[in-house]
């Protein structure tokens, strides 16, 4: 009888700038307060990356990181995946650049852009090849520099995001590993949040802060990430014939912690069985999911053997959940 092949986590990894960037600094030159922000979002800080500092950067070291807990060198990689919405270049991919530091020359890499659902997207694809035989070890990094396209001016975008990536090795195994991932968008939302520029459709320097800004309809993006959110999680445990009370962790993307709060009472969980990196990190995009993950396993929360839910919604709009034994 043929073995089931599973995409374990074998290894993860966190970079973060150095800089970081408080609800007190933002009040110096933004009109907004402390209390404002963390009362509506649950942020109090967050890293943001300085002057040549780029999402590679960032990428490299949760790489480094995660390669190192799994005990892999850059000969033993068959691929690298990265989700970000904010590359280094147009051309080549961040994924290529970040192979050329780790000297893992030769593999395939490639970058997968679904905004914050950018790491959630680009697990899946480690894990289909993984488990289609095609590859047995693959790097998968979320990684982000979102505030270098943010509108400084605007206190309804510019106090939610941060910079950081997170990253991890998934390895072919018998035993256990991801279960399921469950993808989906509807770029009917685009409107509601979504940067305006791009290289087909161009750039307009007469405009002010021409395309270093995120527009967003923030209660409307809270309320179709909640429904969206809510739907996932069911389809998840449907698709793995479990209950939500089979449920370890909670591991969310961490943009907002009312969105947070509110996946973990539609799942019955305590917020102490939730992994919750927000106050910290804020939204790192594609970044944050890895994030929480290193920091949930590193700090001896989450175990192995047990039955993690990740889940994520982002620009697009995108959303997408993976459910695996840890």
């Amino acid at each position: 009888m043929k073995m089931t092949t599973y995409a374990r986590i074998a290894g993860t990894g966190s970079g973060l700038p150095d800089k970081i960037l408080t609800n007190k600094d933002l009040e110096q030159f933004v009109e907004t307060s402390d209390e404002w922000i963390t009362s509506r979002t649950g942020i109090r800080q967050r890293h943001v990356v300085v002057e040549g500092e780029t999402t590679c950067d960032l990428a490299e070291r949760a790489s480094i990181a995660a390669m190192q807990a799994a005990g892999v060198t850059a000969a033993d990689l068959d691929m690298i995946v990265v989700g970000t919405t904010t590359p280094d270049l147009i051309f080549p991919s961040t994924a290529c650049l970040l192979q050329h530091r780790l000297g893992a020359n030769g593999c395939a890499a490639f970058d997968v852009n679904a905004a914050c659902s950018g790491f959630i997207y680009a697990l899946s694809v480690g894990n289909a090849y993984i488990r289609s035989g095609v590859a047995k070890t693959v790097l998968v990094v979320g990684a982000e520099t979102l505030t270098r396209m943010l509108d400084w001016s605007d206190r309804n975008t510019c106090v939610l995001f941060g910079d950081g990536a997170g990253a991890v090795v998934l390895k072919a195994d018998t035993e256990t590993g991801i279960l399921s991932t469950h993808l989906h968008a509807d770029g009917g939302k685009k409107e509601l949040l979504y940067n305006p520029v791009g290289v087909s459709v161009g750039f307009k320097p007469e405009e002010k802060n021409a395309g270093v800004r995120v527009l967003m309809t923030g209660n409307e993006v809270f309320k179709h990430a909640v429904k969206a959110l809510d739907s996932l999680v069911d389809e998840t445990l449907a698709a793995n014939g479990l209950d939500k009370a089979d449920l370890d962790w909670l591991i969310p993307h961490q943009a907002n912690l009312r969105i947070i709060e509110a996946t973990a009472k539609r799942l019955q969980m305590p917020m102490d069985r939730v992994i919750v990196t927000v106050h910290k990190h804020g939204n790192t995009s594609a970044g944050s999911v890895p994030l929480a993950l290193d920091e949930a396993i590193r700090s001896g929360k989450v175990q192995r053997g047990q039955l993690l839910l990740l889940e994520a919604f982002g620009g697009g709009f995108t959303w997408g959940s993976a459910l695996l034994r840890y």
